[in-house]
C-alpha cells in the first residue's frame, strides 16, 4: 500500500454507466479535490478481476465499484477471495449506479454521483463481512444477501427493459403479476442448533437487508457482527399475504415476525429435492446443496457514520 498522502483510488466503473453525464462530472470533481483518481470499465466477464489485481500491483489505496449489487458483488469477490488480508488490501467503496441498489439503498450510501465519491473522504472505512456460499464445488460471495422462492423468481425475470425504463418498480410489477401462481419450493435449512424442512415462497440470508428492488427479508441484519439473518417464509394464504407483501417492502419487523421463521446463524445448510436457485447479488446459483457461511471482517469498506447495517462495535461477535 502506498504511503502519499494524496489519496489513490480506482473506479471500477460497469460498462453501462461508461457515458453517464454525472458521474464523469463526479470523477471531475474528486480530481479537483486532490483525489488522485483513475477509471477502468468493464465490458465482459473477468475485467473486474484483472482490473482489481491492477489496482493492487499498482498500491491504490481505495478500490470503488461503480454499478449495482452485482458490481459491488464482483469487486467485493475478486478482492475476498485473494491471500492477504482486510487490513493489507484496498478498501472498498460503492459508486451505486444500477436498477435496485440494494446494499446501497440499505446502507444509506447516497444516490448522487459526487456525494457517493466525497463519502470516502468523510468516513473511514470500517470492517465488513462477507457472505460466501459453495455448491457444485465451487465458491461463489456477495456482500449482501442471498435469496430464493419468490424473490429470486421476481429478479431473474423481471425483463431488462422494463428494469431500464421503471427502475425498482420493475420488479414489484413483475411480482404481482405472479401472485396467482407462487408456487413453493421445499427444502431443509439447517444450522448451530436449528433445523427446519418444509415448503417455503421466500427464502433470504442476509449480510445485507433487501434484495430484488426492495425486499427487505432480512431487516435486522448487520454487515460486521459475524452472523447470517436467515429468514424463511412458508406459503400463505389471505390476510397474511397482504402481511408479507407490507413486510418485503417497509421492512416491518412486526409483520415479518408474523410469517416467517427467523433466526441469527454463522452458517447454515440447505438441502432441497429438487434444484433450487439461489440469487446471490444478482448471480444465479442453481444446486440441490448449498453450505453459506458468514466470513467475518474479510473486506474495510467506507460507509455512512450512522449506516444502518453497522453493529454497535460492543455488540458484535469477534
Amino acid at each position: 500500500m502506498t504511503t502519499s498522502t494524496t489519496p489513490r483510488w480506482r473506479l471500477i466503473l460497469n460498462g453501462k454507466s461508461a457515458g453517464d453525464d454525472d458521474v464523469r462530472e463526479a470523477v471531475a470533481a474528486l480530481r479537483d479535490a486532490g483525489v488522485q483518481l483513475d477509471v477502468r470499465v468493464t465490458w465482459e466477464a473477468g475485467d473486474a478481476e484483472r482490473y482489481v489485481a491492477e489496482a493492487i500491483d499498482d498500491g491504490i489505496d481505495t478500490i470503488v465499484a461503480g454499478g449495482g449489487d452485482g458490481t459491488l458483488s464482483e469487486v467485493a469477490t475478486t478482492l475476498a477471495h485473494r491471500d492477504e488480508s482486510a487490513d493489507a488490501l484496498p478498501t472498498l467503496g460503492l459508486l451505486p449506479l444500477g436498477t435496485a441498489n440494494d446494499f446501497a439503498r440499505a446502507a444509506g450510501i447516497p444516490d448522487e454521483p459526487e456525494a457517493a465519491l466525497r463519502l470516502l473522504l468523510q468516513a473511514p472505512a470500517t470492517p465488513i463481512d462477507l457472505l460466501k456460499l459453495d455448491a457444485n464445488g465451487e465458491t461463489h460471495w456477495a456482500a449482501n444477501l442471498a435469496s430464493g422462492g419468490f424473490g429470486t423468481q421476481v429478479t431473474t425475470e423481471t425483463h431488462e427493459g422494463l428494469k431500464k425504463l421503471l427502475g425498482g418498480l420493475a420488479y414489484v410489477l413483475t411480482g404481482l403479476s405472479k401472485l396467482g401462481r407462487i408456487e413453493p419450493l421445499q427444502a431443509r435449512v439447517q444450522g448451530p442448533g436449528f433445523d427446519w424442512e418444509g415448503d417455503f415462497i421466500a427464502l433470504g440470508i442476509g449480510n445485507g437487508r433487501q434484495a430484488g428492488g426492495g425486499q427487505a427479508l432480512c431487516p435486522d441484519a448487520l454487515v460486521n457482527d459475524g452472523l447470517l439473518d436467515v429468514t424463511i417464509v412458508p406459503p400463505l394464504e389471505g390476510d397474511l399475504l397482504a402481511t408479507f407483501g407490507t413486510a418485503m417492502t417497509e421492512g416491518k419487523d412486526a409483520a415479518l415476525d408474523r410469517v416467517a421463521v427467523r433466526r441469527v446463524l454463522p452458517w447454515v445448510e440447505i438441502q432441497a429435492k429438487q434444484p433450487l436457485t439461489l440469487n446471490l447479488d444478482g448471480e444465479p446459483v442453481e444446486a440441490m446443496t448449498f453450505r453459506i457461511e458468514c466470513m467475518p471482517h474479510r473486506l474495510r469498506m467506507h460507509l455512512p457514520a450512522d449506516c444502518p447495517l453497522r453493529g454497535n462495535p460492543a455488540k458484535v461477535a469477534p
